[in-house]
């Protein structure tokens, strides 16, 4: 495989977001994303700059990582968010230990089935793994099937934790957990 898989520099915001968009269009992305393509698309330059500054290399609460095709093209992504024990997280639950929490996973559709979802997850994993972290988890959609069957090989596990969401109750985030095994 001749991609490249790195931390985004916080200058290269335009690219963070023709690739996040280029996400929100997928046909999954309203099972996947907890934003639209409408909301996205209406957001500032200021917005994206500020959020590729929040999760580009070198910073500690989060890292966003991206996959380069041998032509230098993002082709997929994946951020991780540290959360501290003691605070609650997005969803009002209480984070219990140092935790990795991977968002925005996406691999545009030509370039999935080789590998590079594989490489993406173990670049975040070990990333988190670095800063403490004593588990990474996730929130899948429970309709997801593609995801839910990717993380399981992946290593994760549900937790029997679910997340009613916002926006539609009846619809349910399901937790998956990747426990640290130091041995």
């Amino acid at each position: 495989m001749n991609y490249k898989v790195r931390s985004i520099r916080a200058d290269e915001w335009p690219a963070m977001k023709a690739l996040r968009l280029l996400a929100l269009k997928d046909p999954v992305a309203h099972l996947a994303f907890l934003e639209t393509y409408e909301e996205s698309v209406a957001r500032p330059d200021s917005f994206w700059q500020e959020r590729a500054a929040r999760s580009a290399e070198g910073q500690l609460a989060a890292q966003q990582f991206v996959a380069e095709d041998p032509d230098g093209e993002w082709v997929g992504t994946l951020t991780v968010l540290v959360e501290e024990a003691g605070e609650k997280d997005w969803a009002g639950f209480p984070i219990e230990q140092l935790q990795g929490h991977v968002v925005g996973v996406f691999v545009r559709a030509d370039h999935r089935g080789i590998g590079l979802t594989e490489v993406l997850f173990d670049a975040g994993v070990e990333w988190a793994w670095a800063r403490g972290a004593e588990r990474v988890r996730l929130i899948v959609h429970a309709d997801n099937g593609r995801a839910q069957a990717f993380y399981r090989r992946a290593g994760f596990l549900p937790t029997g934790r679910t997340v009613p969401l916002e926006k539609s109750p009846e619809d349910l985030e399901l937790e998956f957990v990747l426990e640290r095994s130091d041995g």
